[in-house]
């Protein structure tokens, strides 16, 4: 017991974690599980929920509660200590999650229970529980002969390696390269608190001057404000070419066959499952009815994009030409040229909003939309939990009673070592465990600009809505009632109606009574004056529709690169990627770019085949928002709504289900194209 992964602690003793504690402790697990769900299926007399799935589902619980706090580290605190003990264990873990998977006693106690006369006194998400399981064994080839049971544990446990390694590799891409600056000459046009964090970053690793690096935060500044044309180059083609075999660390860490691996071996796990192609597989576990529909989806949103996308692009290459003097507007110069028009058109940029978006305050405000939307309390618990990092602040949600409903802790700001993006992930899943209910936990991270000296973090409006959009999904994990834990939560809902509760959350980043709870200079006090929030809103869909065709680029790309698969051919990654491009793009980035290299999405997360959820879901979410843009934007009957037919749910029922008892019908695309100004 001196293993804090074995510790049966309410929450992980971060501080005492070491890689050595690892595997040990993922291996002890693993042969007591084998051991104890050997015991279950030897018992005596006719399965039930009780003597059978809640057992079950403790076994992968006391799992989950070792192994997520070793993800989450691997994730914000990589060591190479670290990353040996996880891939050790990845390995292990792929054959202990398809050992169950084909476990025939198993499959067989879950038929029975689905096949008593009782079945239908269960709880919905009793019987939803079920139903996914014995589901979920067919996709685990629980039918398939022994031979392919073989082959298919080899994919499994493969696929865990190479997404691994994908995912490592753009982190050390990411970490290698560094340009250093020895004065601010060439950072001309960066506001002073992005060069001031550029200085302290130097400055951190024992360097003079200013540093640029990979991570967000720096790229962004450079593209957006730098004027040196040629830096922007520099930082456009590090970040672009990272992992691959392109750029300034061309090779050293290509991910090149590792993506055509993984597109091989879920081509060759779908077809030993019967579907023709990958994308055919991943529609068995969601809300799309077929390639067809999603494709057609896609399609169909192109082509009410695009035109007014080309529209935009034509006005940025004019306004670059005669007020910039670039004649020929290049990928690295889009985002600079951008900001200047949108300057120049609406008199605002993402850093007049930054002073009025303290990092703090925007964590105050979010919880004050919450409470008002919801009913909850949030506080922050200095005590409860111990941590990675001195950064990290952990919280309880309560209800008006006065009790826990969910806990989580916030992760905000860049560092080296920490995976870039933002991400809620679990800590632990809320579960009925027949001597209580065990309440949910989550980790929410972001890669925010660090304070800088005595000036506190300040956020762009864009973060804001990251720090909203990660909170919506920390709140459908938080606030489930679900007791079954296979649906509690995020846990069971369909992946491309995922992203609901976190898109849906942005929208109150843009309504001015949310943003007066909040928004407030960070010296003065003053809350965002009247003219610049109405210039902000006017900004609002400013080359909306250039966004939008860059979000179907990715979705489309990711779809057909799984549903096209031809295995004699191979993957045709890039070819792929241009064909998408002929229908989708209006800004074409050079040959030697190489985003699919660093798409951690579809090649080291759970979005393959199905990155195009965030635009199904973004309907939804519009649609939802929509309710409130008719009762009022803290209307207490839609937020009550929200929160018992969608947050509280989970995974229990059909989504579609749940969402015309909240909305009263099903969803439009209507509100989606109007919120992104194609619309009227």
């Amino acid at each position: 017991m001196t293993n804090p992964l074995l510790a049966n602690t309410d929450l992980p003793a971060f501080s005492a974690i070491e890689p050595e504690h690892v595997e040990p402790a993922i291996d002890h697990i693993l042969a007591d599980n084998r051991a104890r769900l050997e015991a279950l299926l030897d018992q005596d007399g006719p399965f039930t929920w009780d003597n059978l799935v809640r057992p079950v589902e403790a076994l992968d619980d006391t799992l989950s509660r070792a192994w997520s706090p070793v993800t989450h580290l691997h994730g914000v605190m990589d060591s190479e200590g670290l990353r040996e003990a996880y891939n050790a264990c990845l390995p292990k873990l792929s054959a202990y999650s398809t050992e169950l998977g084909q476990n025939v006693r198993l499959f067989q106690a879950f038929q029975q229970i689905r096949d008593r006369d009782d079945f239908q006194t269960l709880s919905a998400d009793q019987q939803r529980t079920v139903d996914n399981a014995l589901r979920d064994f067919r996709l685990a080839g629980v039918d398939l002969p022994e031979a392919q049971k073989t082959r298919y544990r080899e994919i499994a446990s493969r696929l865990s390696e190479l997404g691994a390694r994908f995912q490592e590799n753009v982190l050390d891409a990411t970490n290698a390269w560094s340009k250093q600056l020895d004065s601010a000459e060439r950072l001309d046009g960066l506001p002073d608190s992005n060069i001031a964090m550029l200085a302290q970053a130097a400055e951190q690793q024992g360097e003079s001057g200013y540093r640029i690096g990979l991570d967000f935060p720096s790229v962004f500044a450079i593209l957006t404000h730098c004027r040196d044309r040629d830096l922007r180059r520099e930082v456009y083609e590090a970040f672009g070419t990272r992992a691959s075999d392109q750029g300034p660390h061309a090779g050293q860490w290509d991910n090149s066959a590792i993506m055509d691996e993984i597109l091989a071996l879920r081509h060759e796990k779908a077809q030993l499952l019967g579907y023709d192609n990958y994308a055919e597989l991943s529609l068995a576990t969601k809300m799309a009815e077929s390639t067809d529909a999603v494709t057609g989806f896609l399609t169909d949103l192109a082509q009410k994009a695009r035109p007014v996308a080309e529209r935009e692009f034509q006005e940025l290459q004019t306004f670059a030409r005669d007020e910039l003097g670039l004649d020929d507007l290049q990928p690295w110069d889009v985002t600079f040229a951008s900001e200047q028009l949108r300057q120049s058109r609406y008199a605002i940029s993402q850093e007049d909003l930054r002073p009025y978006f303290p990092a703090q305050q925007v964590i105050d405000g979010l919880f004050q939309v919450v409470e008002r939307l919801y009913g909850v309390h949030i506080r922050e618990n200095t005590r409860a939990a111990d941590t990675w990092h001195p950064d990290v602040q952990f919280f309880e949600i309560l209800d008006s009673d006065g009790s826990v409903r969910g806990r989580f802790f916030t992760d905000l700001y860049a560092r080296t070592g920490k995976r870039s993006g933002a991400w809620m992930a679990e800590c632990k899943v809320r579960r009925d465990t027949g001597d209580g209910i065990q309440t949910a936990v989550a980790f929410l991270t972001c890669n925010f600009a660090p304070p800088v000296g005595n000036q506190p973090a300040l956020l762009t409006h864009q973060e804001v809505e990251t720090l909203f959009h990660e909170f919506g999904h920390g709140l459908h994990h938080m606030l489930t009632r679900v007791g079954a834990a296979s649906v509690s939560g995020i846990h069971g809902v369909p992946w491309d109606a995922v992203e609901l509760p976190s898109q849906f959350m942005e929208n109150w980043c843009w309504e001015r009574e949310a943003l007066d709870l909040f928004a407030a200079h960070h010296e003065t006090g003053d809350p965002i004056p009247d003219d610049l929030f109405q210039r902000m809103r006017a900004a609002k869909n400013f080359q909306s529709a250039m966004a939008m065709v860059r979000q179907l680029e990715f979705s489309l790309f990711d779809f057909r690169l799984h549903l096209e698969h031809d295995p004699v051919a191979g993957p045709r990654i890039l070819e792929t990627l241009e064909a998408v491009r002929d229908q989708t793009a209006v800004v074409r980035p050079p040959e030697w770019h190489r985003f699919p290299h660093g798409f951690m999405h579809i090649f080291a997360g759970g979005y393959a085949a199905g990155y195009y959820s965030y635009k199904w879901a973004e309907v939804l979410s519009a649609d939802a928002y929509s309710r409130f843009e008719d009762e009022g934007v803290f209307s207490e009957t839609a937020g009550r709504d929200f929160l018992v037919h969608i947050l509280e749910k989970g995974g229990s029922e059909d989504l579609m289900t749940l969402y015309k008892a909240f909305r009263g019908r099903e969803p439009s695309v209507d509100a989606l194209l109007r919120h992104s100004g194609l619309a009227a």
